[in-house]
């Protein structure tokens, strides 16, 4: 069963879609159920003015991405890049154990942005 914040998340995501002015484009995969994450983000002197996540996956990646691309705006590079994925599911309402790779790929995707970023 999932929370309320993470079926609005889902059914009303935020930041959905690709950023056409892009500075940086990442993409990531969680190998174990196949789910990939496409952050496309305007980078400015090492502040992330706007980003944007495209997902191909279940549920709670979606509403993930959805909160990750909100956590994700304004931040540092350096904030992303230490991301936990505790953050992501408190932000969810809680993830069930078969859930928690959304929080994962979200980490992941995060610490490749701030890589490249």
């Amino acid at each position: 069963m999932h929370s309320e914040r993470l079926l609005d998340h889902f059914q009303n995501p935020r930041h959905a879609g690709e950023l056409a002015e892009a500075t940086v484009r990442v993409e990531v995969e969680n190998p174990a159920c196949g789910d990939r994450m496409r952050l496309t983000a305007r980078v400015e002197e090492g502040v992330i003015r706007d980003v944007r996540y495209q997902v191909r996956g279940c549920t709670a990646s979606i509403a993930a991405g959805s909160v990750l691309t909100e956590w994700l705006t304004g931040r540092r590079v350096d904030e992303a890049g230490a991301l936990r994925a505790a953050v992501i599911e408190e932000e969810l309402g809680g993830l069930s154990p078969e859930s928690k790779h959304a929080a994962v790929l979200c980490v992941d995707a995060a610490r490749e942005l701030a890589r490249r970023g």
